[in-house]
């Protein structure tokens, strides 16, 4: 394996500040980029990309207004514009053969993308991704709207604390170490962030229909862990069948934080998915 070359950028894309990691970038080489989901940030594949970094150049950023990106107050969080921003950092950086890699709402948010724009795209990676969550309900759009709301949505996603989050969503709790639990708290530290959460609350459209995903047809590997209690198994199943072009695999006593719990396995299936029987130092 070569020493990884890791750059970090600022940039506006789609009129807000993103943030975003290139590792062992190139503009001839083939790429995947990953999309973090809800709370998260690039941080949570930072075990996985050093499984393929040697072969692509592995592109990360962080979706507003999590991680480094700008908590904007005005800037719309519909999953349209946040697939935008993706779309217009794939084009800036001149990407080829991309493979959209999303996990939980990161996958939702490269449904978005293949739909919006399909020559932004080669293959989708879906791992344990939305699917299927309508709208906010009209009362809580509502009562976003009260001055301090921020307050109640910090109060409501921090009720069992970083801890029992991720106890929430890894299967093995021997995984959940310092390091995990340091990377997870970082949205919880900025109030910003639960400022700009009240924006997204009004302007999630809900997750794409089944008939929007029948008219994706790019190839895509779907992995689940059957313990995932954040979007269950049978979602799964059910995204398997509208997206026409798709293969499904579940893992066995795995969570829904499948980049932390089986980055290897998660890796060795995605080689499977892309290169077929050829070996990925090949």
């Amino acid at each position: 394996m070569t020493e990884s070359k890791i750059t970090c950028h600022q940039r506006t894309f789609n009129g807000v500040n993103v943030y975003y990691e290139c590792h062992n970038y190139h503009p001839d080489k083939p790429a995947i980029v990953f999309i973090h989901g809800f709370l998260s940030s690039s941080f949570s594949f930072r075990r996985l990309i050093p499984l393929f970094e040697d072969t692509f150049s592995i592109i990360t950023l962080d979706l507003p207004p999590f991680g480094r990106s700008e908590k904007s107050l005005t800037f719309q969080y519909s999953y349209k514009n946040l697939a935008r921003i993706v779309i217009e950092l794939i084009e800036y950086l001149k990407l080829k053969d991309v493979v959209l890699s999303g996990h939980s709402m990161g996958g939702q948010v490269c449904l978005n993308v293949a739909k919006l724009k399909p020559s932004c795209v080669s293959k989708l990676v879906l791992l344990c991704s939305s699917a299927y969550l309508g709208p906010s309900h009209y009362g809580l759009v509502m009562s976003s709207y009260v001055p301090f709301f921020y307050l109640w949505v910090k109060t409501w996603l921090s009720r069992k604390g970083v801890l029992g989050n991720l106890q929430n969503v890894v299967f093995d709790h021997k995984l959940i170490d310092e390091e995990m639990i340091d990377g997870y708290t970082e949205p919880f530290l900025d109030d910003r962030t639960f400022m700009a959460l009240t924006r997204m609350i009004r302007d999630r459209e809900g997750d794409l229909s089944s008939k929007d995903l029948q008219h994706i047809k790019k190839p895509s590997l779907l992995i689940w862990g059957e313990e995932d209690r954040v979007v269950p198994l049978h979602l799964g199943r059910k995204l398997k069948d509208d997206l026409t072009d798709s293969t499904f695999i579940s893992l066995k006593e795995i969570g829904h934080l499948l980049p932390e719990e089986c980055p290897d396995i998660v890796q060795s299936h995605m080689v499977d998915f892309l290169y077929g029987e050829k070996a990925l130092s090949q």
